[in-house]
């Protein structure tokens, strides 16, 4: 799924941008609920705090997971979350805009993350698809008609652009556009691109208030075994 996301990206740049795709070294292997969306928000800061190579800006692929917050404080380049970048890139494009992904559990965090960058009130809705994470890439076929009807409803809602509620469909936007009519944005391509372009305007996040750097104190390593407990 990194690849893919990655291969996304790199469709979607100018030449000269290089890609570095980051995957974290402990957690959850998808992120489809509160609990492993935390889990995920923690291991991606992690990784960013112990980053062995400096970087010009960082896009956040998981759609509408926790994280986006902590790491425009720990950093000091452009951070660009997908699902803010797809609403963003959405709200040029029509009047309201929908958001299909994958299982229902993850639409209120999807709701929630869309709510905290004050994109919601332009949303005509979140559709899930039943598809898990993980299997999206597993039957291309099933997946596209998945997102297809699930966008169909979204359409009958009022929604007049549609967002890929999910990393690591690249080609999916293109396709489903064709089919519905409508445009259909795809969170990765779209946050690069917004990445790049406050790169080249030598544009960063604000540090004097609510994204200034965390505060200086020790933090424990995350626990490298299981405490046994016994009844």
């Amino acid at each position: 799924m990194t690849e893919t996301i990655a291969a996304g990206a790199r469709a979607a740049v100018r030449p000269g941008t290089r890609i570095l795709p980051l995957t974290p070294h402990w957690g959850v292997p998808s992120a489809e609920g509160w609990y492993d969306s935390f889990l995920s928000a923690a291991s991606v800061l992690d990784l960013l705090q112990h980053l062995d190579q400096p970087v010009d800006g960082v896009v956040m692929a998981g759609f509408g997971e926790h994280g986006r917050e902590g790491a425009r404080e720990l950093l000091n380049v452009p951070v660009i979350d997908i699902t803010e970048a797809a609403a963003l890139f959405a709200l040029l494009l029509g009047r309201r805009f929908a958001v299909v992904t994958t299982l229902a559990r993850t639409q209120g965090q999807i709701e929630d993350s869309l709510r905290t960058a004050g994109l919601l009130q332009r949303c005509a809705g979140i559709y899930a698809t039943g598809l898990g994470v993980l299997d999206l890439e597993h039957d291309p076929i099933t997946t596209e008609q998945a997102f297809i009807d699930s966008a169909r409803q979204a359409i009958a809602a009022g929604a007049e652009v549609v967002c890929l509620g999910c990393a690591g469909m690249s080609g999916l936007d293109t396709r489903m556009s064709q089919r519905l009519g409508i445009p259909v944005v795809d969170g990765v391509s779209s946050a690069v691109s917004l990445a790049e372009s406050l790169i080249q305007r030598h544009l960063t996040t604000s540090k004097i208030g609510t994204y200034a750097a965390p505060l200086p104190k020790p933090r424990r390593a995350p626990a490298t075994h299981i405490t046994e407990h016994h009844r």
